[in-house]
């Protein structure tokens, strides 16, 4: 008997619900940077295990939104997590109940309702035993939680056997993906991903989250190897020369960076064309939220 389903991860910013689908899918599908608020998409990455086939829906972290971005971003958590056949709460061991895990707790009333909704204390190697027992209970006190999982997302501890509950909790019934498949995202989206990640990574003290990349274009060759066209959009002059860096070095770097770990995502050989443009206002365009997976409309006040 074959069982599939949606595993929705929630939880707030840098909680580890990308490097988590990362570790449970076995291939890189979701951007996994130090910075907040990286994941602005819902990444669906697929797991097997056994018989059942695992969809998990990375949402953005949940946050207090101030622009019509972040209000997207937040909207599509939740939407995330209500439509998910099971959902799992990540917490930072270190970090404990914060205000922003509190405000998910008081959430989870209405999507608790016809699902099944486990805990999963994150980051266990950072605190002592008795801290982590101390916060188990706490929020076990606070929320009914299905079940309890002290993992380390980043070191595999504790994952399998999360996986191993999930698998047993998703809907009997047919596989939604092919046995191949890792995600859902179209692969220009997973590029541009790819190429924004190195970019958060190299520059993210000097350059704020007013960026987003766009794969403009993808063009198949004869000899197995494929030409991506690439734009960075940037709200101001300034950002620009950032990313171009000194004589072009720092956008040809990244663009190493990305074309290296493209090439080894697609395994083959990848012709990667990077360009920087100014756009003020990409972050009240509904073409830049749609290219994201996300509802403008979500970003209303």
């Amino acid at each position: 008997m074959t069982r599939a389903g949606f595993v929705a991860l929630i939880g707030e910013p840098n909680a580890g619900k990308s490097t988590l689908l990362n570790r449970m899918v076995g291939a890189k599908v979701s951007i996994v940077t130090h910075k907040v608020q990286t994941t602005r998409a819902r990444i669906r990455g697929v797991a097997m295990a056994g018989e059942a086939q695992i969809v998990f829906v990375d949402t953005p972290g949940l946050f207090k939104p101030r622009r019509r971005l972040d209000r997207a971003m937040v909207a599509a958590a939740w939407s995330g997590a209500a439509d998910a056949d099971v959902v799992v709460l990540m917490v930072e061991a270190h970090r404990g109940i914060t205000e922003g895990v509190e405000a998910i707790l008081e959430g989870l009333g209405d999507i608790g309702k016809g699902r099944k909704i486990a805990l999963a204390i994150n980051k266990i190697d950072k605190v002592k035993a008795e801290t982590l027992l101390a916060l188990t209970q706490d929020l076990n006190a606070r929320y009914d939680f299905a079940e309890t999982f002290l993992i380390s997302a980043e070191r595999g501890h504790g994952v399998e056997a999360l996986r191993d509950w999930l698998a047993g909790e998703v809907p009997e019934g047919p596989w939604l993906y092919p046995e191949d498949q890792i995600a859902d995202l179209p692969m220009r989206n997973i590029a541009a991903e790819i190429t924004r990640e190195k970019i958060t990574l190299r520059l993210h003290q000097e350059l704020p989250y007013q960026m987003t990349v766009e794969t403009e274009n993808w063009e198949e060759r004869k000899d197995g190897s494929c030409k991506i066209d690439q734009i960075i959009y940037v709200v101001r002059d300034g950002h620009k020369g950032i990313v171009l860096g000194n004589k072009g070095e720092t956008i040809k770097a990244l663009g190493k960076a990305a074309r290296e770990e493209l090439e080894e995502f697609l395994g083959r050989r990848v012709h990667l064309f990077l360009q920087v443009k100014v756009r003020p206002n990409w972050l009240e365009e509904k073409e830049r939220y749609s290219e994201m997976g996300l509802d403008f409309k979500d970003g209303n006040v």
